[in-house]
């Protein structure tokens, strides 16, 4: 079977995310499809949507046949470990291709790209830390960095989210020596971060989100960005759960880690840097909401993202020297199975014997500190629930199996 790998997010599946797969199928020629999920919390350092399970069943009833949980070790970092742990991943997987979405839709510029930072790596470090010295955040410093090497030259537009993804995947599979080979479509119409609705069809995640978040949760406001099943799967989690997850369900629990920690105890925590454990207690003692904290928190030199990230890593108790234990080699201990179709299934069974990674279906079937960090992470998205809805979701991560799918009859095995 020729097989297509995407890394993705799904926070939730929407009309675009489908554009996509269908587009890359039809790409690649792909027979079975294995996508890369982030769980519990994302890459921008939020919480998702709906919980890792959901997200698997909107995989799976939107055309995906395999999907594999992206450790938090990757899924919560910046783009370059993000992509190198997926890679590894779909790797190990004996995966023959990767097709992602990106704002310049040509392989060639990626390759082309790649290949001239290679040959100006030194002079590409130099003016990051020249332009991180000025003040500049390392996101920013790292583009102004390329902008100076690459002025006279036609290459990646790399101030765009999904061209530096793009870029970090087509680096990790040469740094690798993987197999895979990579291919990108172009996004349409909706941006990765437009906040509003442009379009009477497709929309970014972030609008969404948003619109679910501004309306108290009403489904019915985003149904046309959304398939089907999405809908039904989005309306099923409010029923069940009694809402969706957001950074303000978990900002009584940040501000008490704050606060209750000393100096000391933060600064050991993965990306407090530079004093930030003194800046989070005093912006945390002004601050009575989220918004208003992360808006005292950020400055020039760090960007919104890199302040999330560092406080999920504060929310999970992820400690500095652990991450770059666990990250260190940029890829994955293990491949951890979340959900399958009947054609997935086929395929792992015939390429069990092959893989590169252990295959787990069972957390209690390894002993892995990157697998206890996925673990801390369910409880820590768990604590939005009250008892003992909180206690049943922290089993699901022992209890659960892997999600079947039966395509022909449309329904879920469990």
């Amino acid at each position: 079977m020729r097989s297509l790998g995407v890394v993705v997010e799904y926070n939730p599946f929407h009309n675009g995310h489908m554009f996509h797969l269908e587009e890359s199928i039809k790409m690649t020629n792909a027979d079975v499809v294995i996508a890369v999920m982030s769980g519990q919390f994302l890459q921008r350092g939020e919480p998702a949507l709906v919980s890792k399970w959901t997200r698997t069943k909107m995989a799976l009833i939107n055309g995906v046949d395999i999907v594999i949980e992206l450790p938090y070790a990757f899924a919560t970092q910046k783009a370059e470990l993000f992509a190198s742990g997926a890679i590894s991943i779909l790797t190990g997987l004996n995966c023959e291709t990767v097709c992602f979405g990106s704002e310049q839709g040509n392989i060639k510029d990626f390759e082309r790209t790649i290949n001239l930072m290679n040959d100006k790596k030194e002079e590409y470090d130099t003016l990051v830390q020249s332009f991180s010295q000025e003040g500049n955040s390392f996101p920013k410093a790292a583009s102004l960095a390329f902008s100076t090497l690459t002025k006279d030259v036609h290459v990646l537009d790399l101030t765009k989210p999904n061209n530096i993804l793009g870029y970090h995947y087509v680096k990790a599979i040469k740094e690798q020596h993987s197999p895979l080979h990579a291919f990108t479509i172009e996004r349409t119409n909706a941006g990765y971060h437009d906040p509003e609705f442009n379009s009477s069809t497709i929309a970014s995640a972030t609008s969404i989100r948003k619109a679910l978040f501004e309306n108290n949760g009403n489904i019915n406001t985003v149904g046309q960005y959304v398939p089907n099943g999405t809908y039904q799967l989005l309306s099923h989690y409010l029923k069940s759960t009694g809402g969706f997850h957001r950074w303000e369900d978990y900002f009584d629990l940040l501000k008490y880690r704050v606060l209750c920690s000393t100096a000391s105890e933060l600064s050991e925590i993965y990306e407090v840097e530079e004093g930030l454990e003194y800046r989070l207690q005093q912006c945390m003692k002004e601050s009575k909401n989220y918004v208003e904290f992360m808006t005292k928190l950020k400055t020039k030199r760090y960007t919104w993202t890199r302040l999330q990230r560092m406080c999920t890593h504060l929310l999970t108790n992820t400690n500095k020297e652990k991450m770059q234990k666990v990250s260190q080699n940029k890829q994955s201990d293990y491949i951890r199975l979340l959900g399958m179709s009947e054609k997935g299934q086929a395929y792992l069974k015939q390429t069990k014997k092959d893989l590169g990674l252990p295959l787990v279906s069972k957390v209690s079937a390894l002993e892995s500190e990157m697998l206890d960090m996925d673990i801390r992470a369910t409880n820590t998205f768990a604590m939005k629930f009250h008892e003992p809805a909180r206690s049943d979701w922290m089993k699901l991560e022992y209890s659960k199996p892997p999600i079947r799918y039966d395509k022909e009859k449309q329904k879920f095995q469990n």
